[in-house]
């Protein structure tokens, strides 16, 4: 695991909010979509849009900006089921933790922690699994650990 991660953090509720309406729109720039604007929509999603069924529809969500920007999914680029499902899961432990209830504290505070880091999902994948085509095109379990419930 990495040990310098500084994470660009959010200022204010609104600019996620609109982060997570322009991924929801395909109006979001390709070069807006961050790490941090991943999970930054995905606690959004979860604990603002309760009408969107998440694990029903992230991979359309992500795969259909994806493509709305010129980008393709398939078995090397785009969409990773694995690692976006992983990620659901730790945005969800953390929402169940947090005593933050502002939307941009929440997601910073997230982002700061170690669900926020880019190599959190290999704490329950070895890299081998986490990138192979088989866990880009659909969730596979993890081989180290079980992910959160």
């Amino acid at each position: 695991m990495t040990t310098d991660y500084s994470p660009r953090l959010f200022e204010r509720d609104t600019d996620i909010r609109a982060l997570g309406e322009s991924l929801l729109a395909c109006t979001l720039p390709r070069e807006a979509w961050t790490h941090e604007a991943h999970l930054g929509a995905c606690l959004w999603l979860l604990s603002e849009r309760t009408d969107i069924d998440v694990d029903a529809q992230i991979g359309t969500i992500i795969g259909r900006f994806n493509e709305s920007v010129g980008g393709v999914n398939d078995d090397t680029q785009g969409y990773h089921d694995s690692i976006t499902r992983a990620y659901v899961a730790g945005v969800r432990l953390f929402l169940s933790e947090t005593e933050e209830t502002e939307l941009a504290a929440r997601v910073n505070a997230m982002l700061r922690s170690d669900v926020g880091r880019r190599d959190w999902p290999l704490r329950f994948y070895s890299r081998d699994l986490l990138f192979s085509i088989a866990a880009r095109r659909r969730f596979v379990d993890p081989d180290l650990a079980p992910l959160p419930a």
